[in-house]
């Protein structure tokens, strides 16, 4: 005669460690999420802060002011433990502050152009004025 009563206490004994693997698991992928996104808060921050540092808010003030929105919202998602919705605002507000790194490097670049080409000008006149004499 067979007795089942062994295999359903082998069945159980498979099926404790099993979720408990799997509920292990699923909070290590949780706790893993909120690595990334600390750190892409972080590199955000900085980016955000750079571009301030660099004139943004001179320079491209649209930009700075949503790069610091979306940056405030990562902050906010991460407190709520919203990570993956950190993470995407961070990469947002990371966007938006190369965006005004790039506008304040271009409108500098702009001016130091204009100021070299008034310099030219002004050697221009000076050697007109010296050759017409």
């Amino acid at each position: 005669m067979l007795n089942v009563e062994p295999q359903a206490s082998t069945s159980s004994i498979f099926i404790i460690p099993c979720t408990l693997l799997t509920i292990l698991f699923t909070l290590n992928a949780c706790s893993n999420l909120q690595t990334p996104a600390t750190a892409d808060v972080a590199v955000s921050t900085s980016a955000v802060n750079g571009a301030a540092s660099a004139g943004g808010g001179e320079y491209a003030p649209a930009e700075m002011r949503t790069a610091r929105e979306k940056l405030a919202q990562a902050n906010t998602a991460m407190a709520a433990h919203d990570y993956q919705a950190a993470s995407d605002y961070a990469a947002q507000a990371q966007a938006d502050a190369k965006l005004a790194q790039t506008k304040v490097s271009s409108a500098k670049a702009q001016q130091a152009a204009a100021a070299l080409q008034e310099d030219i000008r002004v050697l221009r006149e000076e050697l007109n004025r010296v050759n017409n004499k």
